[in-house]
């Protein structure tokens, strides 16, 4: 398997604004670096109005096109008429999915929700990491969906995630929204990026998802209520747990930091 001769980022997520809250610097900041970055987004069907808020989210990020598996959200079915909810499909042919992604697009390094399903515990955040997780081995095994493409191996896998240390103001602002909040030990974090530089572009990213800014008990939405002084801290910094890795160990490719 050849290696590209540009770094590259994949994340795969389990709905639009899932790419622009949880790692939208460290997508921005790779762009802007020179990598190839793109986005996977397990639910909600081209389209809706969350695909168009999607394409815009990714052209401010400069990831690319977006690249929907196209189930249904778990607690909307009109987000894809006909198909299944992510939740109650087969994990061999989401997994699949994924695979014939990350041989497409063959990136050094891929992001997911962390085991919890990031924050909330939404059933799509953790259907998603559990393919995802099963995907990064996956696609790199030769007899493994050959019909997905020639086989590649990410150099790492990381999980975006927060540390109990700083979930504190975000998880009283979810609280008011009837929504709890769920972190990991700070011990577990393995990478803090500080996404400054970036975070005005982060934020446009998050506005461009204008059906959940409207909403009170989105995420967006929640931010979208916060002036400059008391949003900024809360997105400034992105944290991620490293999972897995194809290299010997001292040969990883970090996050940009």
């Amino acid at each position: 398997m050849t290696r590209p001769s540009r770094p590259s980022l994949l994340a795969v997520f389990g709905h639009p604004d899932d790419e622009a809250l949880l790692a939208g610097g460290v997508l921005a900041q790779h762009a802007a670096a020179g990598a190839d970055t793109a986005v996977v987004t397990a639910t909600w069907a081209t389209g809706t109005h969350r695909a168009t808020e999607l394409a815009d989210a990714l052209t401010v990020l400069r990831a690319g096109e977006p690249r929907m598996l196209g189930y249904a959200d778990a607690r909307v079915p009109e987000s894809s008429p006909g198909r299944s909810r992510l939740c109650d499909a087969p994990i061999d042919e989401l997994v699949e999915a994924i695979v014939a992604h990350i041989r497409a697009v063959r990136p050094q390094i891929l992001i997911t929700h962390d085991a919890y399903g990031q924050l909330t515990g939404h059933p799509d955040h953790v259907r998603t990491h559990q393919a995802t997780v099963l995907a990064f081995h996956a696609a790199g095994l030769e007899h493994r969906y050959p019909d997905a493409g020639p086989p590649w191996r990410p150099r790492a896998l990381y999980a975006a995630t927060h540390p109990h240390s700083r979930a504190g103001t975000l998880s009283a602002l979810m609280k008011r929204a009837g929504k709890t909040t769920l972190s990991v030990p700070d011990e577990q974090v393995t990478t803090t990026v500080d996404v400054g530089s970036h975070l005005d572009q982060k934020w446009r990213a998050i506005l461009a998802h204008r059906s959940q800014v409207a909403r009170e008990r989105p995420l967006p939405g929640i931010l979208s209520r916060l002036g400059p002084v008391d949003r900024e801290p809360l997105i400034r910094t992105e944290y991620f747990t490293r999972l897995a890795t194809g290299l010997a160990p001292g040969m990883l490719p970090e996050l940009t930091s």
